[in-house]
């Protein structure tokens, strides 16, 4: 872990902890082992918990599974003092909003007002509509460009651009996959928001594609997909730990890289507070011990 980029993203409130301790009592290995012991960075995507009564429920339901962040599904809608007020009550940090592209494209102004107001700086496009995905090369060289500009345009204001994937952008041109192209055109601004469950469902290896974004990779979605045939009324998504996907093989190549964020989702729960809860569990004991290695 990139330890000078997690100090960052430190909360309000590990920061006022941090400062209670007198650095006369902090040796450097003292400090380092504070570090290690910090609070994992394990977050909830909103999506996951859409159906799940009000939004101050929703965050509730976070709190109690012992997670304090959250990606938010552009503004809730809420107002930014509404969400404010929730976000305080929960005690919970915003650490990456989820921006449809049109927003991005028409409403930057007020978007980065929003997101300023939340303290949130990460900005993450979620998914294109159909008739709004290249069919070559070309045209996901050239959304790369566009995502680059804007990615600058969001520098200026203090905050960063990211892209989440499905399995779509895994169709390959000329040897790279649709996203590789995207990311190549955009330069190093754009980050990457990885998907596990889509890119094992796109046909690559989440461990090995994982490494091919090191320096950009922002967060991963951290979601498992349930054995084939199984699961449909869920979409064909499992709680993490209970699918197919190789844990063992993942978490490792993602720590080697500058990882920020671990962000849990699920497309279709049918018990979203129990996905998150048990979600949590299971990258906590996970993360952990490879941290203790």
């Amino acid at each position: 872990m990139d330890t000078p980029r997690r100090l960052k993203r430190m909360s309000s409130q590990a920061l006022l902890a941090a400062s209670a301790v007198t650095l006369s009592a902090l040796s450097v290995a003292g400090f380092a082992q504070a570090q290690d012991d910090a609070e994992l960075p394990i977050a909830v995507q909103m999506y996951t918990l859409r159906d799940f009564g009000s939004l101050e429920e929703q965050l509730a339901a976070v709190n109690r599974a012992g997670i304090s962040a959250i990606e938010t599904v552009g503004t809730q809608e809420v107002t930014a003092e509404e969400l404010n007020a929730l976000l305080e009550e929960h005690a919970l940090e915003v650490i990456s909003s989820h921006v449809q592209l049109d927003d991005l494209r028409n409403r930057l102004d007020e978007t980065v007002a929003f997101n300023q107001a939340v303290g949130n700086d990460t900005l993450t496009v979620p998914y294109l509509a159909e008739d709004a995905r290249p069919s070559d090369a070309e045209g996901w060289q050239a959304l790369g460009e566009e995502l680059g500009d804007i990615a600058a345009e969001l520098d200026a204001e203090g905050l960063r651009l990211a892209y989440h994937n499905h399995d779509f952008e895994m169709e390959v041109y000329d040897d790279k996959t649709a996203l590789e192209h995207l990311f190549d055109a955009a330069g190093s601004d754009l980050l990457a928001e990885l998907d596990l469950a889509w890119i094992a469902r796109g046909g690559f290896d989440p461990a090995e594609y994982v490494t091919r974004f090191e320096g950009q990779l922002f967060a991963v979605h951290a979601k498992d997909n349930a054995p084939e045939g199984t699961a449909e009324e869920e979409g064909g998504f499992a709680t993490l730990g209970t699918g197919v996907l190789d844990w063992d093989a993942i978490l490792p190549a993602i720590e080697a890289t500058d990882i920020e964020w671990y962000i849990i989702e699920h497309d279709m729960p049918l018990d979203a507070e129990a996905v998150i809860t048990e979600g949590n569990s299971f990258l906590e004991e996970k993360l952990a011990a490879l941290r203790e290695e």
